[in-house]
């Protein structure tokens, strides 16, 4: 039975020793000092820097765009007022023609009505 037991105790005493080799190997890999750690962070840092840049200047370009398209939209309100008020003018002038004919036409059946009534008393005197 001793043999069995010493192959189970070497067994037992080689993975606690590579559990010691992992942890050893963990904390020398996380100690501060170590210089590819030091190297990794360094890494890190010069991309994270990297990306607040280009965070920043994509926030100068949607700040440019929304002012571009505060220009647009301002141009095209006041297009669209011009368009309106040139429209409006259009359709006074319009109706100021209407009125202007219906006048004239009115001022025409009046006159042949007036000529018919004194045509007619011209016969009627005759």
């Amino acid at each position: 039975m001793s043999r069995h037991d010493s192959k189970l105790n070497d067994r037992l005493g080689d993975a606690a020793k590579a559990r010691e080799a992992l942890l050893a190997k963990f904390k020398q890999s996380t100690a501060p000092d170590n210089p590819k750690l030091a190297e990794l962070r360094q890494k890190r840092e010069a991309i994270a820097a990297q990306r607040a840049v280009r965070a920043a200047e994509r926030e100068v370009v949607r700040q440019q765009q929304e002012r571009e398209r505060a220009i647009a939209e301002a141009a095209a309100a006041e297009t669209a007022r011009l368009a309106a008020e040139q429209k409006a003018r259009e359709e006074a002038e319009k109706a100021e023609q209407e009125a202007a004919l219906l006048a004239e036409q009115k001022a025409e059946r009046d006159r042949r009505y007036a000529a018919r009534k004194a045509a007619k008393k011209q016969r009627r005197k005759g």
